[in-house]
């Protein structure tokens, strides 16, 4: 597996003693043991970054914004990890529609069938590529999963330049959450 033990950008390791860690994990952990989940793995999602770490990048920053803007924390991590939930390489895929509009809908159904999923987190997965996707999101819950997506592919981005320009940009925007 190429998934780290923290998220691109986090000074906190998952499996280490920190009450933010623990928490997250307990919400995500049953999630992160399907079989279908553990395959995102085999995706490249943003650069070089797999789809299941981006995903947990998502999971985490979900997490950590939902505790700062009164959103349900365990909706957050759990949408967030879920909310990229296909199985094809959508750089090289043609697929019926744009992939943009085609996988958020993927993903709550493949998502559903692994999860009894809330409103909150159905809605929160099937709008995180606003403004793209038609529709506002309508929960913080979905707020959340929607900004937490686009700081985590900005990060990957950055980490996987590999220049010391990229490495600075993650540790320096990185710290937001630590």
């Amino acid at each position: 597996m190429r998934l780290n033990n923290k998220a691109i950008g986090s000074k906190i390791r998952f499996d280490e003693d920190n009450p933010y860690a623990v928490e997250f994990m307990g919400y995500i952990e049953d999630l992160l043991n399907q079989p279908l989940v553990k395959k995102l793995d085999k995706f490249d999602q943003h650069f070089r970054t797999s789809r299941l770490q981006h995903c947990l990048n998502v999971a985490y920053y979900s997490y950590r914004i939902g505790l700062k803007i009164g959103a349900d924390p365990r909706e957050c991590a759990r949408a967030g990890l879920l909310h990229d939930l296909y199985w094809y390489d959508w750089h090289y895929k043609k697929t019926p529609q744009l992939h943009a509009f085609l996988h958020p809908r993927l993903a709550v159904k493949n998502a559903s069938r692994l999860a009894k999923l809330s409103h909150r987190e159905k809605d929160a997965i099937l709008k995180h590529m606003w403004p793209l996707y038609p529709g506002i999101p309508r929960y913080k819950v979905s707020y959340a999963v929607t900004m937490a997506d686009k700081y985590a592919a900005g990060l990957e981005v950055c980490y996987n330049w590999g220049s010391h320009f990229g490495t600075k940009i993650v540790s320096f925007v990185g710290g937001i959450f630590q």
